[in-house]
């Protein structure tokens, strides 16, 4: 009974092998490739996309394969491997990573090398294995060889190797599942953050013990002056700060006085124009005393009894001291005609 038994149970592990390596994976990394026989020990028959979404055959995983350089592992690239895991309700992932100088050689430099590179592969929790040093063209051998079902990769035509899409003969053969990229990270971009940073990141290295030889800088002066110019900075800003808050309380006081000025102001000019406006007070004094100096120096008027009033203008004397300018005597004789009438009209006068 307890041989039956065991063979019972051995034959559950069989078909429930999947499940349990998973749970492997979640504690320990990936194994390699080279290091492990295939976990899939049925018959591998070619399977279509419609078998593999509803999750058949029982007896095995549906093995995706996902390759890349992986170079910075980032975000983007365990949201790609996620997809490619759970493309299928049962599924078994394998991921190739190029080596360097297959890298180096179609692609250009990588910040991490190959063995690095590889490492940060295995300890992805949606892989199930890591292929090393993986082909840049997938060739039918290599599919047959690790029993691949369906590669998984995004849908951009991906031009490399004198060819306009590497993945062209994987999809017309039926074997090609896309998947979306990740918008807003990838490892161009963390190197266009490192190489725009550049200065930033040597300085704070050259502090943290980097020597000079290790990041390859040759003007050590020049960034041990640019962090003096930092500290000044710094002190600058300390300074600015200061002097806003002291700028803002002179603000709050100019503005009351200049309230309190444009309150005098409008109080001033009120009372300038009470006294000196077209009704002010000033025109009015003006007006009284312009009409007494003009009284003062009027002449008076004379009585009604006065004698002078009942006389005609034209028949006032004039003084006997006047002389006529215009009509001069003509001669001795009318010189003397004229003092005797002068003469008679005192007698009458009088």
């Amino acid at each position: 009974m307890k041989m039956v038994g065991s063979k019972k149970h051995s034959t559950e592990e069989e078909t429930q092998e999947t499940p349990r390596f998973q749970q492997k994976t979640l504690t320990a990394p990936a194994p390699f490739a080279d290091e492990t026989s295939c976990q899939c020990q049925a018959p591998h028959e070619k399977l279509t996309i419609a078998q593999a979404r509803l999750g058949t055959p029982v007896d095995r995983p549906v093995r995706v394969y996902a390759d890349g350089i992986f170079d910075l592992f980032h975000a983007g690239h365990a949201r790609a491997l996620m997809q490619a895991k759970t493309l299928f309700p049962n599924s078994y992932l394998l991921v190739g990573v190029c080596s360097d100088d297959l890298t180096h050689k179609f692609k250009g430099f990588t910040v991490m090398n190959e063995t690095e590179r590889y490492e940060a592969l295995r300890h992805c929790r949606y892989v199930d294995e890591v292929i090393r040093d993986a082909p840049w063209t997938l060739t039918p051998e290599f599919l047959e060889k690790h029993k691949i079902d369906f590669v998984a990769h995004d849908d951009i035509p991906y031009s490399s190797a004198g060819s306009d899409d590497v993945y062209k003969h994987i999809k017309e053969a039926g074997m090609f599942v896309p998947t979306q990229r990740t918008e807003g990270i990838s490892t161009s971009d963390i190197i266009t953050r490192i190489v725009r940073d550049y200065d930033v990141y040597a300085r704070r290295n050259l502090q943290r013990g980097y020597t000079a030889k290790e990041l390859n800088v040759s003007f050590i002066n020049k960034y041990r002056f640019q962090n003096q110019v930092d500290k000044m900075k710094e002190k600058v800003k300390n300074v600015e700060e200061k002097s806003k808050e002291f700028v803002y309380k002179v603000e709050e006081k100019s503005h009351d006085l200049i309230q309190k000025w444009e309150e005098k102001s409008r109080e001033f000019i009120g009372n300038f124009l009470e006294l000196f406006g077209p009704d002010g007070a000033w025109k009015q004094m003006f007006q009284e005393r312009s009409g007494r100096m003009l009284q003062a120096f009027s002449p008076r008027q004379s009585p009604n009894s006065s004698p002078t009033r009942g006389r005609s203008p034209s028949r006032s004397p004039s003084p006997p001291w006047v002389i006529n300018k215009t009509s001069p005597p003509s001669s001795p004789k009318a010189a003397s005609a004229s003092l005797s009438s002068m003469s008679e009209g005192d007698e009458d006068e009088k």
